[in-house]
Parts: C-alpha cells; sequence; structure tokens
C-alpha cells in the first residue's frame, strides 16, 4: 500500500513505534483534493466523511442486577480489542447509551467492566478532547499556541454507560476511579506517550454528574450551548457542565513542559 511504503521511506511513526498509515492517508488526500499529486483509482470505496460505523444489534444478558456493591467485587476492568470485542462494544453503546454509538478519531482507549463473576456491567470510551473549551483552557492556564502543542497529553471521557439493569449504589464512582488509575499505563503502552488529565461533557439539564463528585473530579464551569462552527447562533445544542480529573501530581507543569518543547 502506497502510504505503508511512505510512512516506511519517510520513517514516520507514532511514539509507540508504530507507523502513522492512517495520518499518511489522510496527507494524500488532502493533497490529491487540492491538485498536488494524483492519487490512483481506489481499489476499494473509503468510509464517506461524516457516516456512521455499520452497529451489527446483538443480544445481552439483562438480569436486572440489585446488590451491594462488596457482592460484585472485585470488578474486572478489561481493554476492549478485538473484532468481535468491538462489535460487542458498540452494540451496547448503540443501544443503550443516550448519545448512540459514534465512532472515535484519533487515539483513544475502550474498557468493559464486569464483576467478579464476569456479569457485564458497564463500558467506557476515551478519545480525543474537545479542540477548545475556555473554561478548561482557563484552568489549565494555557493559550492557544500551547494548547496546540499539548492537547494530545489529555483525552476526553466521551461514553460512560452502566448497564439499564444494573441497580448497585456507588457503583459509577467506584468505576471511575478504577479505570482512571489504570488509564495512564494503557494509554501510555498503547501509544507511547502519557496523559495527564481527563475531561468530560454532562448534559445540565439530563444528568446531576453525581458520579462524577463522588469521585472528586472538579467542575470548572459550563458550555455555552454552541458548537464551533456555529458562527451565527443557529444550532443550540445542550449546555454540559465541564469536569476535569488530573492524572498526576503535577499535571499542570506536564503540560505546560511539553508546550514549550
Amino acid at each position: 500500500m502506497l502510504s505503508q511504503k511512505l510512512c516506511e521511506l519517510w520513517d514516520w511513526k507514532g511514539e509507540n513505534g508504530i507507523p502513522k498509515d492512517i495520518s499518511c492517508r489522510d496527507l494524500l488526500r488532502a493533497l490529491d483534493a487540492a491538485g498536488t499529486i494524483t492519487l490512483p483509482a481506489k481499489i476499494t470505496n473509503s468510509r464517506r466523511c461524516g457516516s456512521r460505523d455499520k452497529i451489527v444489534s446483538m443480544g445481552h444478558d439483562t438480569t436486572p442486577i440489585n446488590c451491594p456493591l462488596s457482592d460484585l467485587t472485585p470488578l474486572r476492568v478489561e481493554t476492549v480489542a478485538g473484532k468481535e470485542k468491538i462489535a460487542e462494544f458498540k452494540s451496547y453503546i448503540d443501544k443503550y447509551h443516550y448519545l448512540k454509538w459514534d465512532r472515535s478519531i484519533g487515539e483513544s482507549m475502550k474498557y468493559s467492566v464486569k464483576s467478579a463473576g464476569g456479569a457485564p456491567l458497564a463500558c467506557l470510551m476515551f478519545g480525543s478532547s474537545a479542540w477548545a473549551c475556555r473554561p478548561r483552557d482557563e484552568y489549565i492556564g494555557w493559550n492557544s499556541v500551547q494548547r496546540i502543542a499539548a492537547l494530545r497529553l489529555t483525552t476526553n471521557n466521551s461514553r460512560f454507560l452502566i448497564y439499564p439493569w444494573i441497580r448497585v449504589d456507588c457503583l459509577a464512582s467506584y468505576i471511575l476511579a478504577l479505570v482512571r488509575r489504570r488509564l495512564p499505563g494503557d494509554w501510555l503502552a498503547k501509544y507511547g506517550h502519557p496523559v495527564y488529565l481527563i475531561e468530560t461533557y454532562v448534559e445540565c439539564e439530563k444528568f446531576h454528574a453525581t458520579c462524577y463528585r463522588a469521585d472528586n473530579w472538579i467542575c470548572v464551569g459550563r458550555t455555552t450551548g454552541r458548537g464551533r462552527n456555529d458562527q451565527n447562533n443557529e444550532w443550540a445544542l445542550p449546555e454540559k457542565y465541564i469536569y476535569l480529573m488530573p492524572l498526576a501530581r503535577r499535571w499542570r507543569g506536564h503540560l505546560l513542559a511539553e508546550a514549550e518543547g
């Protein structure tokens, strides 16, 4: 494949040593669209911009679980990898999360959480942080140039789903604590660089962010209800609480040091 050959010639790799094949393909498509180069005809049709992943709807065990948390521990937190596990993960999210499944772009981590006995309890996804968010950026203390340089060292908890048939007090905050403690190591192993901060956005009218507050996440403000492309206030979005969770003692120093190069 052309992109793979170019990565080899240019020694274009991520910090984990894996060739940046997808980034190379994006670059080639952009150059082709600009008329700078002419790519050969496509062998297969790629996904159209903005199209959704095809979700395979699966059956799930929906036996109610209503018990003390201690009856389920120690919980099993597993990274989601492999075609079958990813398909199952997407099915859970698309069926039971109010935002449905939306493909992750860039670096991401997916987790499934099960009881000690193997009963599925929850799943979480972490992906790219918001490009710009004034309350978050003011709390961190970086400017736009610094943000661009260091944003990859942060991540967004874009999905967190406790399955609707699970009724266990304190389970959500307990899971958040477990996952955030292992996330830095998993991220470093997968991508070759650390993450120092998690962000998440909680719709004000739908939720009270109880589990995030119970796990000591920091609320730094609210969104404005506008998307970054809404220059004329034409597309109102739900306002959201903005919560942050540092993952290292000197997290701010690490981010600013990376930004300074």
